[in-house]
């Protein structure tokens, strides 16, 4: 009787704890460990959010899919969650077919993607003034008629210590901030992504801006040797070669490759001679090349041995395509970096030029000091950015955040490693090989006048350095643009982009 007792009252107690919903008592139960909160938290895998949305383009209604969530990068080893990056990915919706599809990032490092997605690609974009100074706040979104939906759907990338994008845990930050790891994450997250979303089919593109043309160089051979061959590449403000633009002893090269960009921004603020001012910055770009090519650059291949006849002739041209004043150019002995020329060449009316848009004028605390307190062009655009972007993201997108998303710098906790002893990192070459790898890939370079952070003539060079055979040369193009670093912020240069853009993704289309 006992025995019949017993079991009743252990079905009972199944019974119940089944209609609870607690664990069921066993035999002999096991002990389950509980997991810790970091542990769980890199096992979960956050869905993304996806919203729908239209945009009245050219008389085209453009209807299209944002989906807004995190990649996570995992150890190949272990399987452990090491990073998660933060992207925003715009596709069309009924698409035809062979859509391309496009992979966006700007530089830094230590940058996210909102400048070429809320100020270029993307259907919305940040309201600027037409020269692209900033409006007064609070500041808006419009809708972007020059938006590259139109020929591709995009995804907005942003590397571990930009955006929302982090490291799992801080000692393993330090594994992307660097030339080689950040272009390992980078591809990883792009081999992911294409596995994902069924896009291996897809003709590929890459546009990235400033760092993340270096980034984008390096990528196009790590991929094709991942297996993923790209159509082109869009190079905007372009840098491959760090010694074209790091000003340092022993290091000539950036002194004669910035000068056009002195020259055109001479002439922009009015600084040449009438007889220089009368021609078209096309023009002066031009002179000012061959001068650098032809006359300035050897003489600094023997400056201290020039003739005081020579001399005077280098210090006559260079003050004539500089705007600046003979005696500041022998003072510097012909070496004027980017720093001092920004200060000297508006020195008498008070004001400074920009580093990004040297169209743009600052206001030093101290006139008469030798460097410059801030870039105005960079105040111009970093609030208009930073706020519609939060209010875009948590609007009109839907993901909410506490996080701060970092916007420019902030992320990167550690010194990013250049991969070599002197910082002057170089990707033209990784591009070179995969050009000879994949000879059907473009390259297309935009370059604005007057951009002092990645100079054209400095791109130029860079692409002449490369040595490329004759057939893989025709594969690289170049536009300019009467415009800064971020040509887009200003209206004609936003449209030209566009179609140079267009155009460029057609004809790689035609392989």
């Amino acid at each position: 009787m006992t025995k019949q007792l017993f079991g009743i009252a252990v079905v009972i107690c199944l019974l119940v704890c089944s209609l609870l919903g607690q664990e069921r008592p066993t035999v002999t139960p096991r002990p389950t460990e509980t997991p810790k909160p970091a542990e769980a938290a890199q096992q979960k895998e956050e869905p993304p959010v996806v919203t729908k949305h239209s945009i009245q383009v050219g008389g085209r209604t453009l209807s299209y899919t944002v989906t807004t969530g995190f990649m996570p990068l995992k150890n190949a080893a272990s399987g452990d969650t090491e990073a998660r990056i933060f992207y925003m990915a715009y596709t069309m919706d009924n698409p035809p077919a062979k859509r391309p599809l496009m992979f966006s990032f700007n530089g830094g490092p230590g940058s996210a993607s909102v400048w070429l997605h809320l100020g270029a690609l993307g259907p919305r974009r940040i309201k600027m003034l037409d020269n692209g100074m900033m409006p007064p706040p609070p500041f808006e979104m419009e809708d972007n008629q020059q938006t590259w939906l139109t020929e591709t759907d995009m995804v907005f990338i942003d590397p571990v210590g930009t955006g929302y994008s982090r490291a799992a845990k801080p000692e393993l930050a330090s594994k992307f901030f660097g030339v080689n790891g950040d272009i390992d994450s980078v591809g990883e997250f792009i081999r992911l992504y294409l596995g994902r979303n069924e896009r291996w089919s897809s003709p590929l593109f890459l546009v990235g801006e400033s760092y993340g043309t270096t980034r984008a160089s390096g990528l196009s051979n790590y991929l094709f040797e991942k297996g993923i061959a790209l159509n082109g590449i869009i190079l905007v403000s372009t840098v491959m070669n760090f010694q074209t633009i790091r000003f340092a002893d022993n290091n000539d090269l950036p002194l004669v490759l910035i000068l056009p960009s002195y020259t055109t921004t001479a002439w922009y603020h009015k600084r040449l001679s009438p007889a220089m001012q009368a021609k078209s910055v096309e023009q002066v770009a031009q002179e000012a090349r061959q001068f650098a090519a032809n006359e300035y650059m050897p003489a600094m291949l023997r400056v201290d041995q020039l003739s005081a006849a020579e001399k005077q002739n280098l210090m006559d041209k260079f003050s004539m395509y500089t705007g600046l004043s003979k005696e500041f150019v022998e003072r510097n002995n012909f070496r004027v970096e980017l720093g001092e020329f920004m200060k000297e060449l508006l020195r008498s009316e008070r004001r400074t030029t920009g580093r990004l848009d040297s169209r743009f004028k600052g206001i030093d605390r101290d006139a008469a000091a030798d460097n410059t307190d801030s870039d105005p062009s960079m105040n111009a655009i970093r609030p208009p950015y930073t706020a519609a972007f939060n209010s875009y993201v948590r609007g009109e997108l839907g993901y909410k955040s506490d996080t701060e998303y970092y916007i420019l710098g902030g992320g990167i906790s550690s010194p990013w490693n250049w991969n070599t002893s002197n910082a002057y990192a170089d990707t033209s070459i990784p591009m070179k090989d995969a050009m000879a790898k994949n000879p059907y890939m473009k390259i297309f370079l935009a370059q604005g006048y007057y951009d002092m952070a990645t100079p054209f003539y400095a791109a130029e060079y860079t692409v002449s350095a490369m040595n490329l055979d004759p057939t893989l040369r025709k594969n690289i193009s170049f536009s300019y643009y009467e415009a800064g670093h971020m040509m887009y912020i200003e209206k004609t240069s936003l449209k030209k982009l566009k179609d140079d853009a267009s155009g460029f993704i057609q004809r790689s289309l035609k392989n």
